[in-house]
């Protein structure tokens, strides 16, 4: 049944890529977009398999159990989730063509991995943690792409290259304001995951949490600094999208390394 719903929900995800691809192709062309009804349907139908295939993997009455693979699935599962709640008011189809090649690639790495993790119980508390700081790196995810969008944008306008994929794209505020509204959104959801973990976790600075702690805290400050910076004093363009990528990246560690290491290098004695 789970590998059924894995191979429907894959398939779901390459009808929502060409979907878009064909929108992209017809704006292209001077044509209005078309398919947006089927585009809606096929996006709802890969997030509902694959949020189930999810729920599958890690859900355990008052337990869950996310190892790194299922954590990246989570994380991209939310994200396309966002995405697509932003898509039905704003022209963010070329983010979507993007992020879905690492969407499926997030969905399918769960299959191939056998190694778990003990199971964490659930309280009211560090339910909220988990999930405030889930969404916040999906939050954050989407902002790097739409940073890489932007750095590419910028690559071609200011090469005089404006053809192809760059003529879907908003214009280059737009872009910029898209992304730091993405920026700002995350930090608040970090904030409030950082905030949570504090209250709710015992010894958050202990040996196994001090890396994913102390590079969170860091990655806030990062993005924290570029909001800053953009409103006080205007920083925008390739200083922009640096902080953003250079966030994440620090982001990115804390979570998915600190898993990666404990999981796959750390033996247990």
């Amino acid at each position: 049944m789970t590998i059924t719903i894995n191979l429907l929900a894959t398939l779901a995800w390459l009808a929502t890529w060409l979907l878009i691809g064909v929108r992209l192709r017809n704006r292209l062309g001077a044509k209005p977009p078309q398919y947006r009804h089927m585009l809606i349907v096929a996006w709802i139908l890969a997030l509902g398999m694959h949020g189930w295939t999810i729920l599958h993997n890690i859900w355990q009455p008052d337990e869950i159990s996310i190892n790194f693979t299922a954590a990246g699935s989570i994380v991209m599962w939310l994200s396309n989730l966002l995405l697509f709640v932003a898509m039905l008011s704003r022209p963010l189809e070329t983010l979507g063509i993007f992020a879905t090649p690492f969407t499926l690639t997030a969905m399918l790495l769960p299959l191939l991995d056998s190694n778990h993790t003990a199971a964490i119980h659930l309280n009211n508390g560090l339910g909220v943690h988990i999930f405030t700081s889930l969404l916040a790196y999906s939050m954050l995810t989407l902002a790097a792409l739409q940073a890489l969008l932007l750095a590419w944008q910028n690559r071609h306008l200011h090469n005089h290259h404006p053809g192809g994929l760059i003529r879907t794209l908003p214009p280059l505020l737009d872009m910029e304001s898209l992304l730091f509204k993405l920026i700002l959104l995350g930090v608040i959801l970090l904030s409030f995951g950082l905030l949570s973990g504090a209250l709710y976790i015992d010894n958050l600075f202990s040996q196994h949490l001090v890396h994913k702690t102390v590079l969170s805290i860091v990655a806030w400050i990062v993005f924290a600094a570029l909001l800053l910076g953009h409103w006080f004093y205007g920083w925008r363009g390739r200083i922009a999208i640096r902080w953003t990528l250079s966030g994440f990246f620090l982001l990115m560690l804390a979570f998915f390394g600190s898993k990666f290491v404990l999981e796959f290098l750390v033996k247990p004695t």
